[in-house]
């Protein structure tokens, strides 16, 4: 199985982006997704994570800066995860790793499969 996320940039504070994450490799599945993010001197954290069918989605509850600003979503017949980002911060600048894993979890070690990440960073 492998992920592969893109979709990262610089971007003005302010500004959106949407992340994808193409999941090849595999037939039908229903592992979950998810993506995390790791800033420069700063462990990974969960951002958010959604199940196969999409019909259920986990996000970060302690983050009050996150809130409200990120949305996951998934399009099966593109075997594609998307992560939105709206009014960026300077402290959401990070690599954004999406994940898979045989439930939905927020919890990083649960994750079986990884891809590599994309950047994004936000200028003030």
């Amino acid at each position: 199985v492998q992920l592969q996320a893109s979709g990262g940039g610089l971007v003005q504070a302010g500004g959106s982006l949407t992340l994808s994450c193409v999941i090849s490799g595999r037939g039908f599945s229903t592992h979950a997704e998810g993506w995390f993010r790791q800033a420069p001197g700063k462990e990974r954290e969960f951002v958010a994570a959604i199940n196969w069918s999409g019909s259920t989605t986990y996000y970060d509850e302690y983050n009050d800066s996150m809130k409200g600003r990120f949305t996951i979503s998934r399009d099966n017949a593109k075997n594609t995860v998307y992560l939105q980002i709206t009014n960026l911060k300077p402290e959401d600048t990070a690599v954004y790793t999406c994940a898979s894993a045989p439930g939905i979890f927020t919890v990083e070690s649960r994750y079986e499969y990884w891809g590599q990440g994309t950047q994004v960073t936000v200028s003030s």
